[in-house]
Order: structure tokens, then sequence, then C-alpha cells
């Protein structure tokens, strides 16, 4: 491209910078990482994994409770003695009350409170997992959509360097037709090329305020947030299908979430195998008694002390339904294998895929940059014609259309490059969240 469209663009770019905030890369991510919902949600689904971890929840820990019992009675009574005599007495009053603190702990269930416990820790790992992996994913929407901002910032640019050539053509047509070199109509095609190219450039422009919105969405604030984004996309061309894939087996979130997953289903299986053992449950405590009647050899009586004992039970027969639980189990295990081998095929399908495209399109944006390089010098070329008269206006538009359209897929190239890059780091576990 010549110096003159190079200095149009960086006029209208600072312009625009100069009048807006300038929001970088690393600020999106850090307001995105504090505000987003779904970030908060995960955080605190992890925190509810991890509060729920405890040595209580599995049944590792005995129960102690505080006990009440208080009955009160009221009767008409009539007792006949072992000697014939009666005792009658109306309205008499009974009255106990038993009060204490008690401990029941199971000491053995075939080994399940452990499996339990342990089910419970990689649960919380699983938290961790699923909470990085929505991390990742709303963090990477900020990076796509704040890399589109930059694709269409540039293709503004393009079209707006466009508008300033076209309102040369008007001018230059103008001028010819005043003085009897150009007929009326070159004027009215170069007004309606310009008409046409600022057509254009209001349809981008709201375009890029909806993707603003967007990402103020992703960044949860005011929607009307205004801003700019930095005008400049940057590569890692280091990056190696073989480190990515072996990376991913290792990091990818939605992976270590789905074997977690087989490592709960086992767990699950030998809790059930659990409840073939035996239960045996402690028990203990220390108790108030106290009562009182109106009416009897006894009126009133109190004690207290301690109090324990042993339960144990062994499961002998439950409808088969015990086979039919560990059936059940089995499969499920079965299938989450499964689901850990689907899961790893996709990833590496994936990551080949991008990888592809990733290095396709570096080798794309070397070419559209030559073609915009190209397409400028061509437009400097014709302009020149086009002023001293030796072409048409149809020349012009054509080289004009041309420097413009190369000049948008330049940017989209870039744009679909650092997409393929995000969700290779993404898919890789090192998408940088800084």
């Amino acid at each position: 491209m010549s110096k003159k469209h190079l200095y149009l663009l960086f006029v209208f770019i600072s312009f625009t910078v100069q009048s807006q905030e300038v929001l970088t890369l690393e600020e999106a991510i850090e307001i995105a990482l504090e505000n987003n919902f779904e970030i908060k949600i995960a955080k605190n689904n992890a925190k509810i994994n991890e509060t729920n971890n405890n040595l209580a929840n599995a049944g590792l820990l005995p129960t102690i409770s505080a006990n009440l019992n208080n009955n009160n009675s009221q009767f008409n009574t009539k007792q006949t003695q072992a000697d014939g005599s009666v005792r009658e007495l109306n309205n008499a009053k009974n009255f106990s009350l038993n009060y204490g603190v008690g401990l029941d702990w199971t000491i053995f269930d075939g080994l399940s409170m452990f499996a339990k416990k342990e089910q419970l820790s990689v649960l919380e790992a699983q938290g961790k997992s699923e909470m990085q992996a929505t991390i990742l994913n709303r963090i990477s929407d900020v990076y796509i959509t704040y890399y589109d901002l930059i694709q269409q910032q540039q293709v503004i640019a393009s079209i707006d360097s466009a508008i300033v050539i076209s309102n040369q053509r008007v001018t230059t047509a103008q001028n010819r037709f005043t003085i009897g070199k150009a007929s009326k109509l070159e004027v009215l095609n170069a007004q309606v090329d310009l008409n046409t190219d600022r057509s254009l450039l209001l349809n981008q422009k709201q375009f890029y305020k909806n993707t603003k919105i967007k990402l103020n969405e992703l960044l949860t604030r005011d929607l009307q947030t205004d801003f700019k984004v930095i005008n400049e996309i940057s590569f890692d061309e280091n990056l190696e299908y073989t480190e990515l894939k072996e990376l991913a087996s290792k990091q990818n979130p939605q992976l270590q979430a789905q074997i977690l997953s087989k490592k709960i289903a086992d767990l699950n299986l030998k809790q059930i195998k659990g409840n073939r053992y035996p239960t045996v449950r402690l028990s203990s405590g220390y108790n108030f008694t106290r009562s009182e009647a109106s009416l009897g050899f006894i009126t009133q009586s109190s004690g207290q002390g301690f109090v324990y004992g042993i339960t144990a039970s062994v499961p002998i027969f439950n409808g088969l339904l015990q086979n039919r639980r560990e059936k059940t189990a089995k499969y499920e295990v079965e299938n989450a294998s499964y689901l850990v081998e689907q899961q790893k095929i996709t990833l590496e399908s994936k990551i080949a895929s991008l990888y592809e495209s990733y290095q396709t399109n570096l080798e794309l944006i070397k070419i559209e940059a030559e073609n915009v390089e190209i397409a400028g010098k061509n437009l400097d070329i014709t302009l020149a014609k086009f002023k001293i008269g030796t072409i048409t206006t149809i020349e012009v538009r054509t080289a004009q259309q041309n420097f413009i359209e190369a000049s948008v897929r330049y940017a989209n190239t870039q744009y679909q490059t650092k997409i393929s890059e995000i969700n290779l780091k993404e898919l890789a576990g090192i998408l940088s969240l800084k």
C-alpha cells in the first residue's frame, strides 16, 4: 500500500482511539474474571463441592444428640390389690421425664464410608475442572470478541480510506464536467459510488457497535459503555501439534472432568458392593430419669447413669436388589469408560483440524498482505491516470473495490488465524487468563 493510504488509515485510527477509552485485552479479561455471572456461578459450585467434602458427609464421624422425653397423664384409677382390697383415685397424675446425651457411630459398613469420602474428594476435583472449563470458555469468548472488534476496526479504516478516494473522484469529475472534459454521467457515477461506500461504512459501524455490546455483556457491565480496542493482532507461531496434543491429554478441563466421572462411577460401584457386608453401630449415652405417680407402690423414682450398646446387622436377602444394583453400577462404569475414550478422540480431532486451519491461515496472511500492497499500488497508479484523464471511472472503481476487498480479506484472515490459535490454546488448557 502507498504511503498516502497508510497515512489515511493511521489518521483515522488515531483519531478514533484518542476520542474513546482504549480497552486492552488484559483489562477485558480481568473485568470478565471479576464480573461474569457464569464464572461466579462456576466458582460457587466449586466451593459447594469443596464444602461437602468432609468426614461427616462420608459418615465417618459419630453423631451426638441431646434427648428429652416428658410424658404426663391424668386418669381416674382403680387398683385391686393381691389381698382383694381396692384402691381408687380420681384424677391420678403420672409424670415421667427422661433426658440425656446420646452418641451413635457406625464403625463398619463394608468400607462404603471410605469409598464415599474418596468420592467426595473426586467430586471436589471434578468441580474445579468444571469451573476451569467454564472460565476458559468465557475468557475464550472475550478473546474472540475482542479480536473481532480489531478486525472490524481494520475494515472500517479500509472503507473510510475508500470514502476519501470516492470524495476525490466526485470532486475531480465535477471539475472536469465544469470545464467540459467529462459528461454528467461521470459525475453521477462517482456520486453513486460515494454513496455506496458511505452505506457500506454505516452498516459496518452498526455491526461494530453490536459487537461492542456483546463484549460488554461478557464483561457484565453497562451495555452502552463506549470504548476502543487496540488495532494490532499478533500471533504465536511456535505452536506444535505434538505438544498441544500432549498438553490437552493432561490439562483439558472437559477431559479431566470426564476422567473424574469415570472414577466416581468406580467408587459408586464400590459403595454398592459394600452393602453385602455387615453393618456395625456403636451407641452410648448418659441419661437422667425421673417419674412420679399418685397411686401405686412407688410414687416417685429417679436415676442416672451411663448406657451403651452395640448392634450389628447382616443383609441376607432383599429380593435380589443387591445383584441388580451392582449390575447397573457396572454398566455405568463401562459407559463412563466409553465416554472418556470418546472425549479423547473428539479432543484430538478438534486439535488436528484447528492446527491445520491455523497453519493454512498463517500462510494466507502472507498472501493477503501482499495482495493489499499490490492493490494499493494499483490504486495509486489508477488514480494518477484518472487525474490526467487517460482511464475511465469504471477502471478507477474497479481498482478501488479491489483494494477494499483485499484489505477486508487480510483483516478477516488475521481474525480467523487468531480464532484457531485461541481455540487450540483453550483445548490444550494453556489459554492465558492474564
